[in-house]
C-alpha cells in the first residue's frame, strides 16, 4: 500500500506520520512538498500533518489550502483517494472546503498541549475500523486554534449521518468545541480531519499505542 505525507513550510508531524506509516505498510510513505503539482497516482492515503503550515499566517491552514499541491489532494479526494488531516491538516482540510466547518482560537486564548481522552463515536469508517464503539483512547493534543465550529444546521448533519468519529472524554475538551467534538469525516466518508495526535500514540516507549489502530485499520481497508 503506497501512502503519501503532504510537507508544508513549518510542518513538524511530517515526520511522525511518516514513521508510523512505514510501520504499518512497509513502505516509505512518498513526501510531497507543497509546491509540487500533483500526489504520485498510486497512493491509497493521503495525510495533511500537524505543524504550523506557512507559520499560521492569515488564518491557520489558509496559505496551505491555497498551495499547489491542495488542488490535487481535492481531485484525489473526489476520487475516493482516502485523506487524514492531523492537527493543521484538519485546518487546512477546513479551509480548503474539503471538510465543513472551522476551527477558532481555543476558547480559554491558550495553547494547549497534553494528552486528552478521546472517545471513539463512530466505528462504520476505514479510520476507525479496529476500534470499539464507545471505546476511550488517548491522543496527544498539541494546539492554540482547535475549537471546532459550525453552524447548527451542519452539526445536526454531521451528528445526524455519523460523522462525527471522535469526540472528547467528558470533561476533557481542551479547547471548548461544540459537541465536544474532536474528528468529523466527509460525506464520502474518504477524508477525515482529527485534531488530536493518533501518529503520536503509536509507540509503546513514549505510552499507550492507543493511535495504532486508525493505521492498521487504514490498511486492512485500503491496501
Amino acid at each position: 500500500m503506497k501512502t503519501a505525507v503532504i510537507v508544508f513550510p513549518a510542518s513538524n508531524r511530517d515526520r511522525d506520520a511518516a514513521v508510523v506509516l512505514e510501520q504499518v505498510t512497509g513502505q516509505k510513505p512518498y513526501m510531497v512538498w507543497h509546491a509540487d503539482s500533483e500526489v504520485p497516482s498510486d497512493v491509497s492515503l493521503i495525510v495533511i500533518p500537524g505543524g504550523f503550515s506557512y507559520g499560521d499566517y492569515l488564518r491557520c491552514g489558509a496559505m496551505a489550502a491555497q498551495s499547489r499541491i491542495m488542488r490535487d489532494v481535492k481531485a484525489k479526494a473526489e476520487k475516493g483517494v482516502a485523506v487524514l488531516g492531523i492537527c493543521n491538516g484538519f485546518q487546512v482540510l477546513t479551509e480548503s472546503g474539503l471538510l465543513p466547518g472551522a476551527l477558532m482560537r481555543n476558547a480559554d486564548l491558550k495553547f494547549v498541549s497534553r494528552d486528552v481522552g478521546v472517545v471513539v463515536e463512530e466505528t462504520q469508517s476505514a479510520f476507525t475500523r479496529r476500534y470499539n464503539k464507545g471505546e476511550r483512547v488517548v491522543y496527544p493534543v498539541a494546539h492554540g486554534e482547535g475549537n471546532y465550529y459550525a453552524d447548527p444546521e451542519t452539526i445536526a448533519r454531521l451528528e445526524g449521518e455519523g460523522r462525527v468519529l471522535f469526540r472528547y472524554a467528558p470533561g476533557e475538551n481542551p479547547n471548548g468545541s461544540v459537541n465536544d467534538i474532536a474528528g468529523i469525516l466527509n460525506e464520502k466518508r474518504n477524508v477525515m480531519g482529527l485534531m488530536p495526535h493518533p501518529e503520536c500514540a503509536c509507540d509503546p516507549l513514549l505510552g499507550a499505542p492507543d493511535g495504532l489502530p486508525m493505521f492498521q485499520g487504514l490498511v486492512e481497508a485500503l491496501g
